[in-house]
């Protein structure tokens, strides 16, 4: 298909573990990331920008979709967090991804890096609408890695989760092309790199007709494996190298488009897929509260930047309530594609938000979900938590209490007891929602939810194997995510 002015580009950019504070134009002191601050001066930097899980799969699974991940039956996977290799449980092929969408309005489409939605072939993003994909199944820690998996944690993954472990650990960690296996225990350190030499192909090739690429980096996820170069430049260790490969990856990606003569016609946005770990010496969410796996800010709020030259007002921030589930919509508006009728999608369109044409929020309401556990709700300004289910033993299964986000960021100071009328109406939308979408704590079953994705005879990608020449037979780094 011949590209139109109605049909831009895409190249979104998705960071794994990458918090709220690890980018210099959202304050942090530690990193330099020269080309991603000029990206945010070049567009429209978001503030108050949401993904719709504090963890990966479902994280990612919302992004594709539009929707919640209770919305989609991606929100406990046989009571795990996030999908693990050789597991029953992935992307229902009945959803439609926005690669999907994007496909049936005439665009190439492209992933590189981590996919985290099923490892089995009917979840591969190849069958969600990717013509190729060349990156990870999982996370980077999913391979066979340092001294394997806790001894402690080794029962409870094989019987409750039903995954096939090798002396005590993952299988080798697989790098695909598409649905068959290139590579064993690859070396991380070169991924990025190798990830954008696929990337940079497929663009050349696709120069003259609409394209979208998502881009799925490997960083800041455990363990890091970075080149050395970024090494020596960084002032924050082995994270902030890895930070450093980050900025140097949207360069060449920018310099590639200009190469083409394509700035012009391409959206670009850089986000990131849940809060950081935020370990001592390393990521940040700050000024936000906690990390990655929490309902609190830090493990939900996110950076994103979006650059459209001639449409997103240069050198703007927006502080509207936004979501990655607003994707969807919102590049079916942009590129003349059509979004599903035939079930209900939670993200909404952007585009008068990101032209500067409606500076307020689309959502009444978000609401922030820990698996399929509901534990709370922000409205305007107001954050109302009404559960904690354990991800760091914090358990609190009937809790109110209340932020004031403008003028409490760091969600400080309870402020429930003197607005109980504000309580009383987001407990109003807890309630619909719940109603809606389910909630564990309750057990409140939703009334409009879809199921997941799941095969009877599930088959790990890989198998462990002495005789193999493998790159790095075992990673030597313990860290994992």
């Amino acid at each position: 298909m011949a590209r139109t002015s109605a049909q831009p580009n895409i190249v979104l950019i998705n960071c794994d573990d990458l918090g709220y504070g690890d980018l210099a134009c959202y304050g942090s002191p530690v990193h330099d990331t020269p080309v991603l601050d000029q990206l945010a001066a070049d567009g429209m930097r978001m503030t108050d920008f949401y993904v719709a899980s504090p963890v990966c799969t479902p994280s990612r699974g919302a992004l594709m979709t539009g929707c919640y991940p209770s919305r989609i039956g991606f929100d406990s996977f046989g009571g795990a967090h996030v999908l693990f290799p050789g597991m029953r449980f992935g992307l229902n092929p009945a959803e439609i991804t926005v690669a999907q969408m994007l496909k049936n309005a005439g665009y190439a489409t492209q992933m590189v890096g981590k996919w985290h939605c099923g490892d089995q072939q009917d979840f591969l993003p190849t069958n969600h609408g990717f013509d190729s994909w060349y990156g990870l199944p999982y996370s980077n820690d999913m391979g066979r890695q340092g001294d394997g998996i806790p001894e402690e944690m080794r029962e409870n993954m094989e019987t409750f989760l039903g995954i096939k472990l090798q002396d005590g650990d993952y299988p080798p960690l697989p790098l695909m092309l598409d649905d068959t296996v290139q590579e064993e225990q690859p070396d991380q350190a070169a991924l990025t790199e190798r990830y954008l030499q696929e990337s940079v192909r497929f663009m050349r090739e696709k120069k003259d007709e609409p394209f979208f690429l998502y881009f799925a980096h490997m960083y800041v996820h455990l363990p890091i494996y970075v080149q050395d170069r970024f090494q020596r430049e960084s002032r924050n260790g082995s994270y902030g190298a890895a930070v450093g490969c980050i900025d140097w990856a949207l360069d060449v990606l920018l310099h590639e488009l200009d190469s083409l003569g394509l700035a012009d016609d391409t959206i670009v946005i850089f986000t990131s897929d849940n809060g950081a770990l935020a370990r001592p010496g390393e990521g940040s969410n700050l000024p936000l509260r906690e990390t990655k796996g929490t309902t609190w800010e830090g493990g939900q709020r996110v950076p994103c930047i979006v650059r459209w030259p001639g449409h997103v007002p240069a050198g703007t921030t927006s502080d509207a309530i936004a979501t990655a589930m607003d994707f969807l919509p919102t590049f079916a508006d942009w590129c003349g594609a059509a979004v599903p009728d035939d079930r209900t999608i939670d993200g909404r369109s952007l585009v008068p938000l990101l032209e500067g044409a409606d500076p307020t929020s689309p959502h009444s309401a978000f609401f922030y979900y820990q698996g399929a556990n509901l534990e709370a709700v922000r409205v305007g300004k107001w954050k109302l938590h009404v559960a904690k289910t354990g991800w760091k033993g914090d358990r609190d299964e009937d809790m109110e209490e209340l932020y004031d986000l403008e003028a409490d960021i760091g969600e400080t100071t309870d402020v429930s007891a003197e607005n109980q009328v504000v309580v009383a109406e987001l407990r109003g939308h807890v309630d619909r929602a719940r109603v809606d979408l389910g909630d564990g704590v309750t057990g409140a079953v939703g009334a409009d939810v879809r199921p997941v994705g799941e095969v009877e005879d599930p088959v790990p990608l890989t198998v462990w194997n002495p005789d193999h020449p493998y790159y790095m037979a075992e990673y030597d780094l313990g860290d994992r995510g």
